[in-house]
């Protein structure tokens, strides 16, 4: 049956499709990859059908697992793939219009199911090969010496009839009998061979222990020994076998003559090798694969004292874009020419490239003086990309992004050195891309220090492990506290307090600043009401909370704060919302719009960080702003006396516009009594900074003096 476009078949077929390539590599079939996905096809039929059967059936999952075995899926690596699959792709492709929670439940159960069976068939089928093995084998060595000392015309019969190479040799290594089975595995006649010797069979890919078993056997010493052994044919090809000699020795027990068995094992040899191929090679580019490399780079790194190893980490620039305009034939097509040029940038000996994925690729070279050739291997990539690469009819430049890591053997292992590798080319992607950057073990760490706090922030917000300090904003005419500024901290388990520019760009590129800065927002309002209910006599304090510009997009950034300060309990002039000049300046209706309906509510906001950025003054007019938060830049230049004219001119004529627009003027960075007074006589009208207080607990708000920082 042939589904629709995209329909349930069509997505099944997929499905057996993505198992296949997955599972092929690993398994001992001699069926091609397409012949391979046929198998599975009614497979994953069954579990598909499992999968939204009305009544859950785990026999279905077992029998499945079970049929692995029987496709000559052994390899247990064959089941951890197959179950992967099942995990990521099953309900994605054949799960229809069902719950998706039940749906992942149940193709759970399935996985648990499946691997049951496969255990079960594997252990079975093991037991049975083993048996036989055995059975065979004492068969074999009961008849021959039975019939050497028996009967000669029995031992003829078995000789002549045996399916395996049978041959017979004096302990000088004369060849005396060889049988049918032998000769046609040699291709040659019983007169040629008859006339050789034994010493004559030696070949370059003798193991080094073979012809010592083979002295100690025809001593004496040893009654039999097995080897895998390779003999040259006459037509030069190499025959493989599985080779067993046995001494044989007279009544009285003087060894006699030496018997060799010989199961022909050519062609199986062959298959491991294209299956070990297929393992350590990409099938589209036939550059070796991550497994390959990550063998070699162990190797290089593994090298003895004075050996050196140089990494080339290649990400193509803008590759996903080619792959979603021209599809993925052209997106592969690409991948092949760019592999073809790469393969021609390492051909001096200890050189490699290898393929990770996608259009990631690693080239290695070791040696002694590996610091000057990576850079030299860098820089032919680099030329090798240059020229155009024609995609259907089409010339598409080809620019890539490296990361270089350098350094002498022994000191890392490959896990270390491909992140660093990785790290160091993201580096020079950021850095505008179409170059290669070195490795920074300071750069690495940072690096490793962001992600490892971009992957505990999830969990650091469920812990409660976040904090907020409040710095008190100060009325520069009475120096009465008017409110304060909430600055949220990270208490991490191992780098301690975290100030927020070590992980509010990381929450805003992780998308979890919403929900941070909804619980800075309630926790900071709340805040507000306990102060105003213990302070009821100093007068109304406000908070101030900084938003995002990620905030400002998020749809319910307006219905967030009303529901926080009706649960609250608190008026909304209690509160004021502090955006950054650079998200507000040359914004849209559609951004401004939650500000404005905000600010129409009561709540006051302030434009942060005023004066850094390209600012529009006539554009205040249209903002819904009740305040200007200047830049702590302003008020460093007065830390010098006398301050620079020219900065009081600024500070005035943006304070006297303020005023004229009926903006309040707040100003950061005071750390010194002479600036207060300065901005004070300038018409500012609050103030913070470590002058007044250093950020701090809730409880010191009313508890602060106003002492001079450098006292």
């Amino acid at each position: 049956m042939i589904g629709e476009p995209d329909g349930p078949e069509d997505r099944l077929r997929r499905f057996a499709t993505i198992w296949s390539r997955a599972v092929f590599p690993v398994t001992t079939t001699s069926s091609t990859r397409p012949e391979f996905e046929a198998q599975l096809l009614p497979l994953a039929r069954r579990l598909s059908e499992a999968l939204r059967a009305r009544t859950f059936d785990a026999d279905e999952g077992r029998a499945v697992g079970a049929a692995l075995v029987t496709v000559h899926c052994t390899d247990p690596e064959a089941l951890s793939r197959t179950l992967d699959c099942v995990d990521a792709y099953l309900v994605l492709y054949c799960g229809g219009e069902g719950d998706q929670q039940d749906l992942r439940v149940r193709a759970s159960r399935l996985q648990h199911a499946m691997a049951a069976g496969f255990a079960q068939a594997l252990r079975e089928r093991t037991l049975v090969e083993q048996e036989a093995i055995s059975a065979a084998a004492l068969k074999a060595q009961g008849v021959v010496a039975a019939a050497l000392h028996a009967s000669e015309a029995r031992f003829r019969a078995v000789f002549e009839g045996a399916a395996i190479g049978i041959g017979m040799a004096d302990l000088d290594g004369n060849i005396l009998q060889v049988n049918e089975a032998l000769l046609r595995m040699f291709g040659i006649t019983e007169k040629t061979m008859l006339g050789r010797n034994v010493a004559e069979w030696t070949h370059p890919e003798d193991a080094p222990q073979t012809w010592t078993l083979y002295d100690e056997l025809v001593r004496g010493d040893r009654e039999h020994y097995h080897v895998e052994k390779a003999f040259s044919r006459p037509d030069g090809t190499v025959l493989w076998t599985n080779l067993t000699v046995s001494l044989l020795r007279d009544a009285d027990g003087n060894p006699q003559y030496q018997l060799a068995l010989m199961e022909d094992t050519t062609e199986r040899r062959l298959l491991n090798l294209r299956l070990r191929y297929e393992a350590t090679h990409d099938a589209l580019t036939g550059l070796p694969n991550r497994t390959f490399f990550f063998e070699r780079l162990e190797k290089a790194l593994g090298a003895g004292e004075g050996q050196r190893f140089g990494l080339c980490y290649l990400d193509l620039d803008g590759f996903k874009t080619i792959n979603d305009s021209l599809g993925h034939a052209a997106g592969d097509r690409l991948l092949v020419e760019v592999a073809d040029r790469l393969q021609s940038c390492t051909t001096a000996p200890g050189e490699m490239v290898a393929r990770l994925g996608g259009d990631e690729f690693v080239a290695l070279t070791t040696g002694p003086d590996t610091e000057r050739e990576v850079d030299e291997l860098a820089s032919r990539i680099m030329n090798a990309l240059v020229a155009p690469v024609s995609v259907d009819g089409r010339e598409l430049t080809v620019r890539g992004s490296i990361g270089i890591v350098e350094g002498p053997a022994g000191e890392r292992s490959a896990a270390e050195v491909l992140r660093s590798a990785d790290i160091t080319m993201y580096r020079a992607k950021a850095s505008g891309g179409n170059r290669f950057e070195l490795a920074d073990a300071e750069a690495d760490a940072r690096a490793i220090t962001r992600h490892g706090l971009t992957t505990a922030l999830p969990t650091a917000l469920e812990r409660g492990e976040f904090f907020i300090e409040y710095q008190p904003l100060v009325h520069l005419g009475d120096g009465s506290v008017r409110g304060a500024e909430a600055l949220v901290r990270w208490l991490h388990p191992q780098h301690g307090v975290l100030g927020p520019d070590r992980f509010i760009p990381l929450a805003e590129h992780t998308g979890l600043i919403v929900p941070l800065g909804r619980w800075v927002l309630e926790q900071s309002v709340r805040q507000a009401r306990a102060w105003r209910e213990r302070h009821a006599d100093a007068g109304p304090l406000r908070i101030n909370v900084n938003l995002s510009p990620c905030q400002l997009t998020h749809p319910g950034l307006v219905q967030d704060t009303v529901d926080i300060l009706e649960r609250t309990g608190v008026d909304p002039d209690a509160l004021c919302l502090e955006v950054t000049e650079s998200a507000l300046i040359g914004a849209d209706d559609d951004l401004l719009k939650p500000l404005r309906r905000l600010a129409e509510m009561g709540v006051d906001i302030a434009l942060d960080d005023f004066g850094t950025g390209y600012s529009n003054l006539a554009n205040l007019r249209r903002l819904p702003v009740s305040v200007l938060k200047l830049d702590r830049s302003f008020t460093q230049s007065m830390q010098q006396f006398p301050a620079d004219p020219v900065d009081l001119k600024i500070v005035e004529g943006i304070v006297s516009l303020a005023h004229s627009l009926d903006l309040a003027v707040t100003v950061e960075g005071v750390e010194t009594g002479a600036q207060a007074e300065q901005l004070r006589i300038l018409g500012c009208d609050t103030a913070q900074g470590w002058y007044y207080a250093r950020p701090g607990p809730p409880e010191r708000l009313h508890e602060l003096a106003l002492v001079d920082a450098t006292g």
